[in-house]
């Protein structure tokens, strides 16, 4: 199954697969560019997607979750923040430089106020762009040592980057429904 999910995902990067013909057309890529950009467009537009679901859903609507055992809106906000952070930093090789509001649990942000999630969250993208802008398509097999001592290639840090993303837009997507929103993905488009 895991190695089905990367070679689509490889697919879907190499443009082997087409993707929906409702998303816009891709920034051009540099040569020697042509999957790190696939992949950082992807991060963006996710990214923009996420930042468009939490800001429309209400402050009072943060605590949220389908099940005691799932995580609510704002744990969510708060776990991406941090992820994102991780993972860039490892992929674009730039660190980040933690703080002491950055080592307090996810459960206990989660009920900080919505401006102060929403805040540090797209300062989180920020950063990812940022530390993924000089990633080209050379360096994706760049061995980078994890904190636990195992060797990763900078392509998985990147990958698990946009799938997060992916993965976590989902989960925002079906709270948005549960509580009777629809999703920045789901409204009509602007006619052009």
């Amino acid at each position: 199954m895991r190695r089905s999910i990367v070679a689509t995902a490889l697919l879907l990067t190499a443009g082997i697969i087409p993707t929906r013909a409702q998303q816009p057309a891709p920034a051009p890529s540099a040569p020697g560019t042509v999957v790190t950009s696939t992949m950082r467009n992807w991060g963006a537009r996710n990214a923009t997607l996420l930042m468009a679901a939490f800001d429309s859903i209400p402050a009072a609507k943060y605590g949220v979750k389908p099940t005691p055992l799932q995580m609510s809106i704002g744990q969510i906000a708060s776990h991406l923040e941090r992820s994102n952070y991780i993972l860039c930093s490892r992929a674009g090789g730039e660190p980040h430089t933690m703080t002491a509001r950055d080592s307090i649990a996810d459960t206990i942000k989660a009920g900080w106020p919505k401006d102060s999630l929403t805040a540090r969250l797209k300062a989180s993208f920020a950063f990812c762009g940022q530390a993924l802008a000089s990633i080209t398509d050379a360096t994706l097999s760049d061995s980078i040592a994890a904190p636990n001592g195992q060797k990763y290639v900078r392509a998985q840090y990147l990958l698990i980057y946009v799938a997060d993303l992916v993965d976590h837009y989902s989960q925002v997507a079906n709270y948005m429904r549960a509580i009777g929103m629809l999703p920045p993905s789901a409204l009509p488009r602007p006619k052009s």
